[in-house]
């Protein structure tokens, strides 16, 4: 493992804290009040498993997720690969990817859904006929991909990005002298990224439906925010390609010192985002606003409430956890495997919990600390093994 002083700390922190969200998330969703279940094709549920007692405070916390940190995820993704192909090569680069992406999706994350599914399909069911099992797993759910979505695309990222590095380190140039500029232009930063969030998302979502995904077998995406996405996982490289650190990010930069106001702008936005959903269709409905227009104001809000919280995540870590422990050193050596296994216990202990009668809130957090404890461990031990610990 790398000496953790090479690295960027708050990059790392950073990475892992979206990772911990991601489990969070997750173990949220059987709990949601708009959780449904189709015991008739399972993947077309909200979620594999829906307990009976439910919680809207898990809708916000859900909800706010959703709205920025894959995006986020994107944009970390994209931040040190131009370095990378420079290091490496274009040709050993792609290797890399290969075993520690591709090949990990395909086959580890195949397994994993295959194990995570089945309380799923016992729900719908009523049997735990394996063979069976395993037809409607790839005949009537077409091979569930699961949360490994994020990998094949990041992959797919950066074979684009290896075949097109001599553009995109061109374009970098130019963008990074642009964003040099805007680093004490806190505004200035905040309207850029909205802008862009505005015109990669809206579109789409407007004209396909938000929660539209699409795909072949495992290589599903969600068609709203494919562009979206390349465009952040295109931001990170842009200002990877610079001296983040020293500059757009710098410590003394304003808009890293603004860090609290972001946060609050960020809670603020995402507020009037959740408040605003039932007033702007009563106002559709009383016939005293366009649906277009209202939509537009959602949405507006929408990315505001993404731009925002990127932001203020960013500044957040670059400010406060700029710092390594062992805890924290671990939890980042061990984040990507986290991602990549956390789904199966999350599935399999929303399944154990369904009979008990205790409180929702606590459902969720013994799922959530037991996923996250258990997915950190099993990392933990199969890093040990030397070929797991190059790529993974």
């Amino acid at each position: 493992m790398m000496n953790p002083s090479n690295r960027n700390l708050w990059v790392d922190n950073l990475r892992s804290a979206i990772t911990v969200l991601v489990v969070a998330h997750h173990s949220s969703l059987a709990y949601t009040t708009f959780a449904k279940f189709d015991s008739k094709v399972y993947i077309h549920s909200t979620c594999p498993i829906v307990d009976t007692q439910r919680w809207i405070g898990l809708d916000i916390f859900q909800n706010f997720n959703d709205v920025f940190f894959m995006s986020l995820m994107f944009f970390i993704g994209g931040l040190f690969l131009i370095k990378s192909i420079h290091k490496k090569g274009a040709i050993n680069f792609l290797k890399d990817r290969f075993f520690r992406l591709f090949i990990p999706f395909l086959f580890l994350g195949t397994l994993l859904m295959l194990i995570a599914y089945f309380p799923s399909y016992y729900v719908a069911y009523r049997s735990t006929h394996i063979i069976a099992y395993i037809k409607d797993f790839f005949i009537i759910e077409k091979w569930p991909v699961g949360p490994p979505w994020f990998i094949w695309v990041l992959f797919l990222f950066n074979l684009l990005f290896a075949l097109f590095h001599s553009f995109f380190q061109k374009v970098s140039g130019k963008a990074g002298v642009l964003l040099s500029k805007l680093k004490n232009k806190p505004f200035a930063f905040f309207l850029m990224v909205f802008c862009v969030t505005f015109i990669l998302y809206v579109p789409i979502a407007y004209n396909v439906g938000a929660g539209l995904w699409t795909g072949v077998g495992p290589f599903d995406f969600q068609l709203s925010r494919i562009v979206l996405y390349f465009g952040y996982f295109t931001s990170g490289i842009f200002i990877g390609n610079t001296d983040f650190n020293g500059d757009i990010f710098s410590a003394k930069s304003a808009i890293v010192k603004n860090w609290w106001l972001w946060m609050l702008l960020s809670l603020t936005i995402y507020f009037i985002l959740t408040i605003s959903a039932e007033p702007l269709t009563q106002l559709v409905n009383d016939g005293k606003i366009q649906a277009f227009n209202a939509w537009m104001i959602y949405y507006g809000l929408y990315t505001a409430s993404c731009a925002s919280s990127c932001i203020a995540f960013i500044t957040i870590f670059r400010k406060l956890f700029n710092t390594g422990n062992h805890w924290l050193n671990s939890l980042s050596g061990n984040a990507y495997l986290i991602y990549l296994v956390h789904y199966v216990f999350v599935i399999w202990c929303q399944f154990f919990l369904m009979n008990f009668n205790v409180p929702v809130f606590v459902k969720f957090m013994i799922t959530f600390m037991v996923a996250l404890a258990l997915s950190w461990m099993v990392s933990s031990v199969v890093r040990k093994i030397p070929i797991v610990n190059r790529y993974l």
